[in-house]
Parts: C-alpha cells; sequence; structure tokens
C-alpha cells in the first residue's frame, strides 16, 4: 500500500491534502445524501455540536467489535491478505481505505476475501437501505477497488449493527461506480466553491439534525 504525505486542510476540518488534492472522509457520502449543508456548518463554517446519542453508540459498539476481532487475529499485510484470499476466505475489521485518485479515505467495518469476490461491509443502525447509506458503502468499493490490481468482483452490503443481518447488497458495477465517482466529483467541487452547498427540503430531517437550532436554512417543524 503506497504511502503519501498527508497534511491537514487550511480552513476545512477532516479535509485533508494527499497529493496535492483535497482528500475528504468517506461517510461524508452519507451526510451528503442526508444533508450536504450538514457538512458545511461543520466542516466549513467550524460549528460545533455535542454528538447525538446513536453517534456516541455506534463508537462505543464500533470499539467493542473491533476489540473483538482483536483478540484472534492474525497481523498481516495487505498484499499478503490479497495472496491468502487467492485460496482460502479472510475477514478483516476497520479495514483503511484511501483513494489519492479520487481523493477519498475511510475505513470499512468489515471486509470479506474470498477466491471469487469482495464483500465491503458497513454496519448501520437499523435495517433501511437508506440512499445516503448505500452511497457511502459504496464509496468504500471505489476506495477499495482503486487499491487492488484484481478482476474479483466487488460486493457492497450493508448490516444490521450488531447482528449478522445483511439487509442490504448488490454489486459494485459499472453503473454504481459511474454515479459513486460523480457523486464524489461534485463533494469535491462543493469544497472548492464550484458548487453551492444544498440544504435537505425535508422537515423530518431537520428536526433529527443536530444543528437545527444553529442552522439558517432550517425548515420550519
Amino acid at each position: 500500500m503506497k504511502n503519501s504525505r498527508s497534511i491537514p486542510h487550511p480552513t476545512i476540518s477532516q479535509v485533508k491534502i494527499i497529493d496535492n488534492r483535497n482528500n475528504f472522509p468517506i461517510s461524508w457520502l452519507n451526510k451528503q445524501g442526508f444533508c450536504e449543508y450538514g457538512i458545511y456548518l461543520e466542516n466549513v463554517r467550524g460549528i460545533e455540536v455535542k454528538p447525538t446519542k446513536a453517534m456516541v453508540q455506534g463508537t462505543v459498539e464500533h470499539a467493542v467489535l473491533e476489540a473483538d476481532f482483536k483478540e484472534g487475529a492474525q497481523p498481516a499485510t495487505f498484499e499478503k491478505m490479497l495472496e491468502t484470499s487467492e485460496t482460502s476466505e479472510i475477514l478483516s475489521r476497520e479495514f483503511p481505505v484511501i483513494s489519492s485518485k479520487y481523493g477519498i479515505r475511510g475505513f470499512i467495518d468489515e471486509v470479506w476475501m474470498t477466491p471469487d469476490e469482495f464483500m465491503i461491509i458497513d454496519d448501520k443502525p437499523g435495517t433501511v437501505a437508506y440512499y445516503s447509506s448505500i452511497n457511502q458503502v459504496y464509496g468504500y468499493c471505489l476506495a477499495f477497488k482503486d487499491m487492488v490490481d484484481d478482476d474479483r468482483k466487488i460486493i457492497g452490503a450493508l448490516r444490521q449493527r450488531g447482528t449478522d443481518n445483511v439487509y442490504w447488497s448488490a454489486y459494485f458495477n459499472n453503473e454504481a461506480e459511474i454515479n459513486t465517482i460523480n457523486l464524489v466529483n461534485r463533494v469535491h467541487e462543493l469544497l472548492v466553491g464550484k458548487r453551492e452547498f444544498v440544504s435537505t427540503k425535508n422537515p423530518n430531517k431537520c428536526r433529527g439534525c443536530r444543528f437545527n437550532s444553529l442552522c439558517d436554512k432550517r425548515l420550519d417543524f
């Protein structure tokens, strides 16, 4: 895996400059689908609010799962994992992915590598396959594909957090790849001012947003 020089963006939090290009967290593709104006409030304007109860709970559950996994896991390089998976199934959690080509990075909750395919799993609360959640897991697929030189198919999957219930999955096909690249490019255009951040038109989203008391675009409840 290539090591690239990374420096913080001078004005936008969570954005790094890697290989002379802005690089943002893949989780933003989920936030963008919910309300991209929230990205603006938090990372461009720098508004700080407390995390929601669900966010705190999710962080704790991820930490527990990762600790349990590490107890029996065997350390291995990415290259060794790929080689081993050509003949047997292997599993990795909190798998780091980064693409300087597309300017995205993140940690995949779980990756199954088999001789036939890769399954990229993102854990979510509930069992509704929101398009914003699909955008996020496809972002992981895009970064993973950019990292590997392999013809095996890639599957994106959503799983109910804390269970084995995979409630949505689909192949990361050519259409999904194109759509994901377009979405990633939109976010990059937002970051450099080529587009304006758009707020949601759904008052239910405003009601549940942790920025609602500070948002100048808030819809009336």
